[in-house]
Protein backbone atom coordinates (compact mmCIF):
# COMPACT_ATOMS: atom_id res chain seq x y z
CA UNK A 1 0.00 0.00 0.00
CA UNK A 2 1.14 3.51 -0.82
CA UNK A 3 0.40 6.63 1.19
CA UNK A 4 -0.99 9.63 -0.68
CA UNK A 5 -2.90 12.76 0.30
CA UNK A 6 -6.25 13.56 -1.32
CA UNK A 7 -7.74 17.01 -0.62
CA UNK A 8 -5.68 17.20 2.57
CA UNK A 9 -6.71 13.74 3.84
CA UNK A 10 -4.23 10.87 4.12
CA UNK A 11 -5.15 7.73 2.18
CA UNK A 12 -3.58 4.39 1.44
CA UNK A 13 -3.95 3.02 -2.08
CA UNK A 14 -2.62 0.12 -4.06
CA UNK A 15 -0.21 1.04 -6.84
CA UNK A 16 -0.21 1.23 -9.76
CA UNK A 17 -3.02 3.79 -9.71
CA UNK A 18 -3.99 6.52 -12.14
CA UNK A 19 -5.81 9.80 -11.57
CA UNK A 20 -8.98 8.12 -12.90
CA UNK A 21 -8.57 5.34 -10.31
CA UNK A 22 -8.39 7.90 -7.49
CA UNK A 23 -11.39 9.79 -8.88
CA UNK A 24 -13.41 6.54 -8.80
CA UNK A 25 -12.06 5.49 -5.40
CA UNK A 26 -13.10 8.84 -3.90
CA UNK A 27 -16.50 8.80 -5.62
CA UNK A 28 -15.91 12.27 -7.06
CA UNK A 29 -19.20 13.85 -8.07
CA UNK A 30 -19.28 15.19 -11.61
CA UNK A 31 -15.87 13.77 -12.59
CA UNK A 32 -16.22 15.37 -16.02
CA UNK A 33 -16.26 18.81 -14.32
CA UNK A 34 -13.30 18.36 -11.95
CA UNK A 35 -9.78 19.66 -12.43
CA UNK A 36 -6.98 17.73 -10.77
CA UNK A 37 -3.70 18.90 -9.31
CA UNK A 38 -0.94 16.46 -8.40
CA UNK A 39 1.80 17.99 -6.29
CA UNK A 40 0.43 21.46 -7.16
CA UNK A 41 0.66 20.91 -10.93
CA UNK A 42 -2.46 20.59 -13.07
CA UNK A 43 -2.95 17.31 -14.96
CA UNK A 44 -4.50 17.46 -18.44
CA UNK A 45 -7.85 15.68 -18.61
CA UNK A 46 -6.58 13.47 -21.45
CA UNK A 47 -3.88 12.16 -19.07
CA UNK A 48 -6.26 11.11 -16.24
CA UNK A 49 -6.26 7.51 -17.45
CA UNK A 50 -2.50 7.22 -17.90
CA UNK A 51 -0.91 9.50 -15.27
CA UNK A 52 0.62 7.15 -12.71
CA UNK A 53 0.57 8.24 -9.09
CA UNK A 54 3.38 7.41 -6.71
CA UNK A 55 4.01 7.18 -2.98
CA UNK A 56 3.72 10.57 -1.27
CA UNK A 57 1.77 12.34 -4.03
CA UNK A 58 -0.67 15.06 -3.03
CA UNK A 59 -3.85 15.14 -5.12
CA UNK A 60 -6.45 17.92 -5.08
CA UNK A 61 -9.83 17.88 -6.83
CA UNK A 62 -10.90 21.38 -7.84
CA UNK A 63 -14.19 22.65 -9.17
CA UNK A 64 -14.37 26.00 -10.90
CA UNK A 65 -17.70 27.68 -10.49
CA UNK A 66 -18.99 30.42 -12.72
CA UNK A 67 -21.22 33.08 -11.50
CA UNK A 68 -22.31 36.57 -12.02
CA UNK A 69 -23.82 39.59 -10.51
CA UNK A 70 -27.23 41.17 -10.91
CA UNK A 71 -25.90 44.72 -11.04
Amino acid sequence: MAKITVNGENQEVELPATVNDIIRLNKVKQPDMVSVQVNEGFINRDEFGTFQLKEGDSIDFLYFMGGGSDV
